[in-house]
């Protein structure tokens, strides 16, 4: 059995990392078998590697080695891709083909970024790795395979599997094994020595001296975040091969190459909504219309009891609740001084049941309807929502959609309500 170091100078892998390492003893220790694996990790932190070391130390390795990009195949093609066609199966299908399955029989087929599988595949492959068989688009004749199958993707997948994208049987079928490679900003001893070698293929290619970095530089590339990882640091590497003249770079001109540098700061991101979390301009205008017409009702109700009662210190007794609420703590401090005396007394209106205080009290009645006026209305101020993006989207129902929050169904039905 090869050594670690020795795969590395075989495959061109660069780094000492504790759990790179771990990954590469992991596809050492599994190539002899057959057994499914499943690599993981973020985009670009090379998982192709993994696959390619299986299948050279595998008894496989005279065999064929297919790599397939799942997420690059249309969904309407991939079932022929994968399994082939029969003549006539399809508009377009002239001709018999064969598909990778049966094309690598008896060697490795890598499926990269197999999240992105559609689930009518996903039964399709369920069936290969549970019996070597399949069936050809347009056919109905079962045939035999003898591949051994190692997946890769970068995403989450017990949040597909949660949101019902991904088959739970199928995820635990391919990651029999699972091979995790760590992101870049988790070996921080690795990045420069990455950077180092990409300086030097790149000197090489174009033919011109090697950069190198200063050591506050060094330093600046070891704490920038790399959401590219590896891909990304040989693209800035190849950059700055490229552009700079003088080829001693300093860490303010590796600045100028690493974007959003200096806002790294971390944050939680909460993965679920909780109840009352505002997550849109919409919902949050909602919830201001609706404390603002709270506060209106509880000023009218006040209102009117001190139009009716007259004593400010028994009204504040009384509604001291009340006041908390409208004033916060500012209600507290409320006394007969902050109110205006005259103006009550001319609001007041006296209890006794004569004909003459019957009129008096008709004349302020409307205190009474102002209870049931409605101030907002919120149905004007969705029409005015949707107005505003439909114009800022020039009508494109789809942007305007997702702005809003909304589904584009929902829209074309609330347009079809306010006749827009």
């Amino acid at each position: 059995m090869e050594s670690v170091q020795a795969i590395k100078q075989r495959f061109g892998i660069i780094g000492d990392d504790p759990k790179l390492n771990r990954a590469i003893e992991k596809a050492i220790q599994v190539a002899p078998t057959d057994i499914s694996v499943l690599v993981t990790g973020e985009s670009g932190v090379g998982k192709e590697s993994i696959p390619k070391i299986i299948h050279a130390l595998s008894h496989r390795k005279h065999g064929k080695y297919i790599a397939v990009n799942c997420g690059a195949i249309p969904e309407g093609t991939i079932d022929s891709e994968l399994f082939g066609h029969e003549k006539g199966a399809f508009t377009g299908a002239t001709q018999t083909r064969n598909g990778y399955f049966e094309v690598a029989d008896g060697g490795t087929i890598f499926l990269d970024e197999v999240g992105e599988l559609p689930l009518p595949t996903q039964v399709r492959l369920l069936r290969v790795l549970e019996n070597g068989e399949f069936i050809k688009v347009g056919s109905s004749k079962v045939q035999k395979t003898n591949v051994r199958i190692v997946a890769a993707t970068n995403i989450n997948m017990f949040e597909s599997i949660k949101k019902e994208k991904f088959r739970e049987d199928l995820y635990y079928r391919l990651s029999t094994i699972e091979i995790n490679l760590p992101p870049l900003r988790e070996r921080k001893d690795d990045i420069h020595l990455l950077f180092r070698k990409f300086a030097s293929d790149f000197g090489l290619k174009y033919k011109m001296p090697t950069i190198k970095l200063e050591d506050e530089a060094v330093e600046l590339l070891k704490k920038y975040r790399w959401g590219g990882n590896i891909r990304q640091l040989r693209n800035i590497a190849e950059q700055i091969s490229v552009l700079e003249q003088d080829r001693s770079i300093s860490a303010e001109e590796l600045r100028h190459y690493l974007p959003d540098v200096g806002s790294n700061l971390p944050a939680v991101i909460a993965d679920k909504k909780k109840e009352g979390d505002f997550s849109n301009e919409r919902e949050i205008l909602y919830k201001v219309l609706f404390d603002m017409k709270s506060d209106l009702n509880d000023l009218k109700k006040l209102t009117l009891k001190l139009m009716q009662e007259g004593d400010t210190k028994q009204v504040q007794d009384e509604n001291e609740g009340l006041i908390q609420k409208i004033y916060g703590n500012s209600g507290n401090d409320i006394d007969e001084a902050d109110i205006d005396e005259d103006k009550l007394e001319v609001l007041q209106i006296p209890q006794q049941n004569t004909p003459q205080k019957q009129e008096e009290k008709d004349k302020y009645y409307f205190a009474e309807e102002i209870q049931e006026e409605e101030t907002l209305s919120l149905q004007d101020k969705e029409l005015e929502l949707i107005k505003k993006s439909l114009e800022r989207h020039n009508g494109k129902r789809k942007a305007a959609a997702e702005e809003l929050g909304i589904s584009e169904r929902t829209l074309y039905r609330k347009i079809k309500q306010y006749n827009l």
